[in-house]
């Protein structure tokens, strides 16, 4: 580090330091930079030093550092106050709140002193005239810190009926504060009403909308507003994650994670601040901060996950139960040295009632990447009690009527009856229908057990059912892919059930089984052709006689048999899919819709979820966005809660995609973000996760959400991928992220994801989106004051423009360069040189286009060249240059102005407003050149090019006033005269 020589390099040093990150690092170099100070011999330069000294200590970890410089500069200020300037004299006063919350969060320091200090303030800040309003908000925090709640709201009452003044909080500051004390007397809705000023963006400072963001979570969960408390969640804590003074506010979207059911992001952000455990510069975040984890490890604890490695305190490993332990008990501790401090237990009652909070919300969805909610290892199950006789038989009635219902969890349901029913004597068909079902569960493992079942149904004397058992084995072949097996093992079921039906041996139910079982087996065959293309006529014709076979033979049966009725369904769905195979998807989409019709008339609405879901593909592939939409709602609703998580991601995305088509932004985002959760759920977050993040944060971009959707983005970056998910949605993940980031101020990381999604585009065969993320880039870089980069950006994008035959992109680009020249001091000729460049593109451009349409576009291109040459140029003289040169450089830019007005008078009523700015321009510059008669003249044109508009138009009435500011300032210079 190289020496501090004079007073003007300390405070460059002072000012850098300001800007780097908060922490030891920048709160170590301040000390150096006091160190060099002294060296100067300028008291001044040492009250600076000082100040700045206190800032960052107030801002990082090590609050409890801010007492020392604060004392030395008060004895500077009663020894010396002429050495102050009135800068750092109003400092110095602001800075006493600081000390102030500051005492308050160091329980080592007495309450007798902070009561003392609390006076002191007082005294000083009325004998510098300032108002009581800082001074109440201070004895506000110190009676609601202890509990005192009577003078607390004597103090609030005060503190708002104060006048506000140069010492008072900033108004975000005041409004945090406020509704903080609002929460604190149970009045949730009333606090977010108090931070609504600041959530909306009306107030904001270095540290709101931060905490307002973290302190609205918890209430809003209280209120049920779950969907605001998920955005002030992603806004808020990108907010808060780099800056390390927010121990608080951190520890409340901890907290937020723990309500929600979101504890594995909640052990994310444990992760990301290992510090915060052990930072012992401010006790009293520390405690919030703790109490917050002790909440998030009792929560995993309670879900079977107390063995769980967690992030905890360095030195050691965690467990969730250790850690929940370690955490409550160093809280406690924390709070009761401030209860000892204060003489009341406020404090210890607050964080108890903080660590014992239930959750709110079972699970809150927030979109972005994560692993899923932890789980616990399989528990032993012990094994069951033989079950009773009388239990036994309501286990075989309710599997029975589950499954002659066709009910979800049947299965399910006979497999208890097994389970209860080992070691029992039962029934022949008892066991038969126990194996059948047993048989179903295996799959291609249950084989035998579908022979066994057909013995014990034979020999309880229904032979149609063990026909149906010994087909369903059959099936389960085809299933396999041994599609021969399955249909030599077919033929002898079908064969003898269709016999027994002739005699009258056996049902219409037992028959329609194996008939299914059939036609599901040709079915196999139809969409395992080996060529991969369509089947053959005779494969086509076999499976469809099947399948019409099935339904002639429930045809006037089905009534009350939901067995018979599904039959009927599943039926026409085979139609619709043979259809399909056979190029008729208008049939095969009526079918699907009918069947899903039965299915739901039988009560079988789960069943109709497959067809729903053809159905939605079918349309959107004939065109039909309505019936695709239809489709696919109703397929969400059929499936209910049985729906698969896979199954409810892709449903949901699916219908996030046609609604966003639709432009019906909000809506698509609700359903990415489902998406997104099942996903996680289902174990596919990498895959089809990343993919419902990539459309959920365009979703929350198109209704600028800036800040939820960069979290969103950022989120699904690391999981896509060219190879799975295709480099275009890459690009556009990149891209959109760099348009969230430049809307939200943050340009070196705009520019960093422009030119990565650039670097993927310049490989593409098209190069109209290499060219726009260039420029886009480019635009990033300058905003970020990387002069030298943004134009070699531009320089790039350019090329590209000339290279696309785009016009307007390449004259845009060269005028970008052009005020970069400017900006960046190399000086008015490169400028002139660009802009020059600028319209020469356009006018040569502009002789050789036939089409008019083209040539008016090329025109307006040119008016705006000219109009901004005119203001590059009135901006390129400094107001303490000589006369001469301000006034030849206003005379140039008349003349650019000038001509941007002609240009675009040429595109006649369609650019009367662009014509009207130019004009205006152009009056002002002739009366900064002393032309009031040219300026007043002007201004009549504007006026006389509005006679008879539109009062309701904002430009028009925009334009009349300052024509008419311009018209009475001139006509008042030659009254003077």
């Amino acid at each position: 580090m190289t020496g501090i020589t004079d007073f003007d390099a300390l405070r460059r040093a002072m000012a850098e330091n300001s800007e780097e990150p908060e922490g030891p690092a920048r709160n170590a170099r301040a000390e150096q930079l006091l160190a060099e100070a002294e060296k100067l011999d300028i008291p001044l330069a040492v009250i600076e030093a000082l100040g700045h000294q206190l800032k960052v200590y107030n801002y990082s970890s090590e609050k409890d550092k801010m007492f020392v410089p604060f004392a030395r500069l008060l004895r500077m200020w009663d020894e010396r106050p002429e050495d102050f300037d009135e800068y750092e004299i109003h400092s110095l006063h602001w800075v006493f709140k600081w000390m102030s919350s500051g005492m308050l969060g160091q329980p080592h320091i007495p309450l007798a002193s902070i009561e003392k200090w609390l006076a002191e303030m007082e005294h000083r800040y009325r004998l510098a005239g300032h108002s009581e309003r800082a001074v109440r908000s201070a004895e506000f925090s110190v009676a609601s810190h202890v509990g005192d709640l009577a003078r607390a709201e004597r103090a609030y009452t005060a503190w708002l009926a104060a006048d506000r003044d140069t010492m008072a909080d900033c108004h975000a500051c005041e409004l945090h504060g406020q509704g903080a004390w609002q929460v604190e007397r149970g009045r949730d809705a009333e606090a977010l009403d108090l931070w609504s000023p600041v959530l909306e963006g009306e107030f904001s400072c270095a540290h709101e909308p931060h905490t307002v963001l973290a302190s609205s979570l918890a209430p809003l969960l209280r209120l049920g507003r779950a969907d605001e408390a998920r955005a002030h969640h992603l806004r808020g804590f990108r907010l808060v994650r780099p800056m390390e003074s927010m121990r608080g506010a951190y520890a409340d979207h901890v907290e937020f994670c723990a309500l929600s059911g979101n504890e594995a992001r909640g052990l994310e952000l444990l992760a990301e601040r290992p510090a915060y455990f052990t930072d012992s510069g401010n006790p009293r975040s520390g405690l919030e901060f703790l109490s917050a984890v002790t909440l998030l490890m009792d929560r995993l604890t309670e879900l079977g996950l107390g063995d769980q490695r967690v992030p905890g305190p360095a030195g050691r490993p965690w467990t969730a139960r250790e850690l929940a332990a370690h955490a409550r008990v160093e809280t406690l501790a924390l709070a009761a040295r401030f209860d000892e401090r204060n003489g009341t237990t406020h404090v210890g009652d607050r964080a108890r009632a903080r660590m014992d909070q239930r959750p709110l919300v079972e699970r809150l969805p927030l979109g972005v990447r994560s692993a899923g909610r932890p789980t616990a290892a399989p528990v032993t199950v012990p094994a069951p009690e033989p079950a009773s006789e009388k239990d036994l038989s309501a286990l075989l009635a309710e599997a029975r009527r589950l499954s002659d219902t066709l009910q979800p969890h049947a299965v399910e349901a006979w497999l208890t009856v097994a389970r209860a029913a080992e070691g029992v004597e039962l029934a022949a068909l008892d066991r038969a229908e126990i194996a059948d079902h047993q048989a179903m569960d295996r799959g291609p493992e249950g084989l035998a057990l579908f022979e066994r079942a057909a013995e014990l149904y034979a020999e309880a004397g229904d032979p149609g059912e063990a026909w149906a058992a010994r087909a369903r084995g059959a099936y389960v072949r085809a299933l396999t892919g041994e599609l021969d097996e399955a249909l030599a093992a077919i033929a002898e079921p079908y064969d003898g059930v269709l016999a027994l039906y002739a005699e009258g041996a056996t049902g219409v139910r037992q028959t329609a089984g194996v008939l299914m079982s059939r036609a599901r087996v040709l079915m196999r065959g139809v969409h395992e052709d080996p060529s991969g293309d369509s089947p053959d006529g005779e494969v086509l014709a076999a499976a469809e006689a099947a399948v019409r076979e099935v339904l002639a033979l429930v045809e006037g049966h089905t009534g009350d048999d939901v067995r018979l009725a599904a039959r009927a369904a599943e039926g026409q769905a085979m139609l619709a899919e043979l259809a399909l195979r056979g190029g008729d998807p208008v049939t095969a989409a009526r079918l699907f819709a009918k069947a899903s019709t039965a299915f739901v008339g039988a009560g079988l609405p789960w069943f109709a979820v497959e067809y729903e879901a053809r159905l939605a593909g079918l349309a959107h592939q004939l065109g039909d966005i309505a019936e695709t939409e239809r489709a696919l709602r109703a397929a969400l609703e059929h499936g209910g809660p049985y729906l698969e998580a896979p199954g409810r991601a892709q449903l949901h995305l699916q219908l996030a995609e046609v609604l966003g088509g639709r432009g019906r932004s909000q809506e698509a985002a609700e359903h990415a973000l489902e998406a997104a959760h099942w996903s996680d759920e289902a174990g596919e977050g990498p895959t089809l996760g990343a993919w419902a993040r990539h459309q959920l944060g365009g979703f929350l971009l198109r209704q600028g959400r800036w800040a939820e959707a960069a979290e969103v983005l950022e989120s699904a970056l690391p999981d896509l991928t060219a190879e799975k998910h295709g480099d275009g949605a890459v690009v556009q993940t990149k891209w959109w992220l760099g348009d969230c980031l430049s809307e939200l101020g943050e340009h070196r990381a705009a520019a960093e994801r422009r030119l990565q999604a650039a670097e993927i585009a310049r490989h593409w065969p098209e190069q109209h989106d290499h060219a726009t993320l260039a420029h886009l880039a480019a635009e990033s870089l300058g905003h970020a004051e990387l002069h030298t980069e943004a134009d070699q950006a531009y320089t790039r994008a350019g090329d590209l423009w000339r290279s696309l035959g785009n016009v307007h992109g390449l004259v845009r680009s060269l005028r970008a360069r052009a005020w970069l020249a400017l900006r960046a001091d190399q000086g008015l000729d490169s400028a002139r040189e660009l802009m020059s460049a600028a319209i020469e593109e356009c006018e040569a451009a502009l002789l050789v286009t036939d089409d008019e349409e083209a040539r008016q576009r090329l025109t307006g291109e040119l008016g705006h060249t000219h109009r901004q040459f005119g203001e590059l140029l009135a901006r390129s003289v400094a107001e303490e240059a000589e006369d001469t040169a301000i006034q030849g450089a206003f005379e140039d830019a008349l003349t650019q102005t000038a001509e941007a007005v002609a240009v675009f008078a040429a595109l006649g009523e369609g650019a009367v407003h662009t014509r009207t700015a130019a004009e205006l321009a152009a009056g002002w510059l002739e009366a900064d050149l002393s032309r009031p008669a040219d300026a007043a003249a002007r201004a009549r044109g504007v006026l006389k090019a509005y006679e008879g508009a539109d009062d309701g138009d904002e430009t028009v009435r925009a334009r009349r006033a300052e024509a008419e500011q311009l018209l009475q300032l001139m006509e008042e210079q030659n009254d003077n005269k």
